[in-house]
């Protein structure tokens, strides 16, 4: 039997991000009127005053859907609460420089601090309220997995960790008999495919489309391409356009420029940290600051990745890739440092803005590593149609753990869905990854590759 709340969650979510948004702005309009709006030049009033808090609210709803901070009952509370801080500062931050503008000289931020924590509670009574919620009227689902040559082992350790969405019930072979699987199904509150060929794929979904059944499915290549395709209406039979290009050239264009506007800006900005860092490095073994390392990027290029030197020196002297793991006895002191603040990646920020890289893309391989995945999975060089990147959807929603496949699916998800938008969405929640623990829960495989060597 169906929950009978289930057409509710929508509602329900809607509730919790409007709650959100009217309880934050309210907050600031409340320090707006009683701190700031005395110390603008023209104070405002009336419509003025209602025409700042929509800015603000409007500001606040862009930063928590770029942060993913609006999707309650599907990430995990520390990712909401993490999105939903960052969107509050951020948003106090773009509202303090106006409050500057209009003033025409600094103000006092401490109202703003004062703010932000007062947001920070409403932030954390709103998500575990919600979660209580959801607990109570969203139990785990009862689920069932089909699947064909690959067993689900692996798949099923990913699903143990979301507990509370998924309560796998039953796993079946989709050699068993149709009326077998069908009256499985039924029973069912959702169902996985997992690793199905299409043919028989689409006739569990047909079914489950019968039944009212919530389905999942894992991505293949051909699923993402379908995805990125675009509907046209020559004559009265649908076509779906594949064009295959990877980005048009307007798009190139808009991405170079913002490739270069952004890592010139991010250079100033951080120059300080860079010739600290050089510094640190130089004066601890007086070796090279950099290490250069071939990579590959669009059309099969090669070209030498810059990263502050964060190993002893010649830590691959035998010219082999030696992977970095923990604890690892190359690192030096000052590597340890760069590696967890993340310093040892500033200097890809030359390689962006001389062209080699981009700010968002596919993370740029190793050689030896792009032709070992090609000859293992050929579609791999798919994701050489665009310039590798710094961030992306693989080094964002990726693990440690993530096979060569899946960061494929998840590099030309990026491909096919590119816009200019996306990449500007993909930044800022390159900013939340950096002040969440890197996740290290999951699984482990023999035939996972470890991370890249530094």
């Amino acid at each position: 039997m169906h929950n009978k709340y289930e057409q509710f969650k929508k509602i329900l979510r809607s509730m919790f991000s409007i709650s959100l948004v009217l309880f934050q702005t309210l907050l600031f309009s409340y320090v707006w009127m009683t701190e700031y709006n005395n110390q603008i030049i023209i104070p405002y009033a009336g419509k003025g005053n209602w025409l700042f808090f929509a800015i603000y609210a409007m500001f606040y709803i862009i930063f928590v859907r770029s942060f993913d901070g609006f999707k309650y009952g599907i990430y995990r509370k520390a990712n909401l609460i993490t999105g939903q801080i960052l969107a509050s500062v951020s948003t106090a931050f773009v509202t303090y420089l106006q409050i500057v503008l209009l003033s025409a000289r600094f103000v006092t931020f401490i109202p703003i601090i004062y703010m932000v924590l007062g947001n920070t509670a409403i932030i954390l009574l709103l998500i575990f309220s919600c979660e209580f919620l959801w607990r109570k009227l969203f139990p785990p689902k009862k689920t069932l997995i089909i699947y064909e040559n690959y067993s689900p082992e692996t798949f099923m350790l990913k699903l143990n960790a979301r507990k509370d969405k998924f309560c796998v019930e039953k796993i079946i072979n989709i050699s068993e008999c149709i009326d077998e699987i069908e009256k499985s199904i039924t029973g069912m509150d959702s169902v996985i495919i997992y690793d199905v060929h299409s043919e028989k794929r689409n006739k569990i979904l047909k079914i489950c489309f019968e039944n009212n059944i919530r389905t999942y499915s894992t991505t293949k290549v051909s699923d993402i391409l379908v995805r990125g395709s675009e509907c046209i209406h020559l004559f009265d039979t649908p076509l779906l356009l594949y064009r295959n290009i990877g980005l048009t050239i307007e798009q190139k264009i808009l991405k170079r420029a913002m490739d270069i506007v952004v890592s010139g800006v991010m250079l100033i900005l951080a120059s300080p940290f860079m010739l600290l860092s050089a510094l640190a490095i130089k004066l601890y073994d007086g070796g090279p600051v950099f290490f250069r390392q071939a990579r590959g990027t669009i059309n099969g290029k090669v070209f030498y990745i810059r990263k502050f030197r964060s190993m002893i020196v010649d830590a691959e002297k035998d010219g082999k890739p030696h992977p970095a793991e923990e604890n690892d006895p190359r690192i030096t002191p000052v590597g340890k440092v760069l590696r967890a603040t993340r310093l040892d990646e500033l200097p890809q920020l030359i390689d962006i803005l001389i062209g080699n890289m981009s700010l968002v893309g596919p993370r740029p391989e190793r050689v030896e590593h792009i032709e070992k995945y090609t000859e293992d999975i050929p579609e791999f060089q798919y994701r050489l149609k665009v310039k590798g990147g710094l961030t992306g959807f693989a080094q964002l929603y990726g693990k440690y753990n993530t096979s060569s496949y899946d960061k494929l699916l998840l590099d030309l998800m990026y491909i096919q869905n590119y816009s200019i938008f996306l990449d500007i969405r993909l930044i800022l929640m390159t900013l939340k990854i950096m002040f969440m623990k890197e996740s290290t829960e999951g699984f482990e495989n023999k035939d996972q590759e470890k991370s890249e060597t530094k």
